[in-house]
């Protein structure tokens, strides 16, 4: 267990990414610092810590930086080896979940930059439909790794719940911003029960952006 001052994540509260590693901090019941960071006057702490691509997350362990999301989701489950596994024990079982990791990162995560930064309305529905696509695939790699439990890692939530589960809050404010639903119980009813479980735990409280109000206002400002 980590003692109070040896955790430090610097973060932006709307980045699916740094949401991704505060629910890892989470699960693993971890207790660190958030520093919320200003991406428009970066700290020197940001900059020095993650040299290459200075951006958020960046967690800092004993005063070493971990950077990149997923990295960091592999590193704490390594590192607190004694709290909850996030990673399956099963050789194959874990090689499974990094490959649906990386298939979220590839196909969601390109179409939430597609939605939230394309210039044009018809790339923003390109992304949306990308989006729609991804998660019905997805629809059977959560009943394939679930087996019929409550999460992609069985009883427990793990690595693919809190990759995926990064993105959560932002179907909402996409919904809002462009009218598609991306995730719809209609065609992923195991996504969508999936979902409000996660969102309803204690891992999650607090920071999946279910404010929709609140990021539309902040997204406004940004962009102006």
């Amino acid at each position: 267990m980590a003692g109070d001052g040896e955790l430090k994540l610097l973060g932006l509260w709307t980045s699916p990414f740094v949401i991704r590693a505060r629910l890892a901090l989470n699960l693993k019941g971890l207790r660190y610092e958030y520093v919320e960071e200003d991406v428009r006057n970066k700290s020197q702490l940001l900059l020095t810590s993650n040299p290459v691509h200075k951006k958020v997350p960046v967690l800092i362990h004993s005063g070493k930086p971990v950077c990149e999301s997923q990295v960091m989701v592999h590193y704490v489950d390594e590192a607190f080896a004694g709290g909850p596994s996030l990673l399956p024990a099963d050789p194959y079982e874990r090689a499974t979940a990094r490959f649906w990791a990386a298939y979220v990162d590839d196909k969601v995560g390109s179409a939430w930059r597609a939605m939230l930064f394309a210039g044009e309305m018809d790339e923003k529905m390109h992304g949306a439909a990308q989006a729609i696509a991804a998660l019905e695939t997805l629809e059977g790699a959560f009943r394939d790794c679930s087996r019929g439990k409550r999460y992609f890692g069985g009883d427990s939530a793990g690595y693919m719940d809190v990759v995926l589960g990064g993105y959560l809050g932002w179907f909402g404010v996409f919904e809002r911003m462009i009218g598609v639903k991306v995730l719809d119980a209609a065609r992923t009813p195991l996504l969508a029960a999936w979902a409000e479980r996660f969102a309803a735990s204690d891992a999650a409280e607090g920071i999946l952006l279910q404010d929709v109000d609140k990021v539309l206002a902040f997204l406004k400002a940004f962009f102006a």
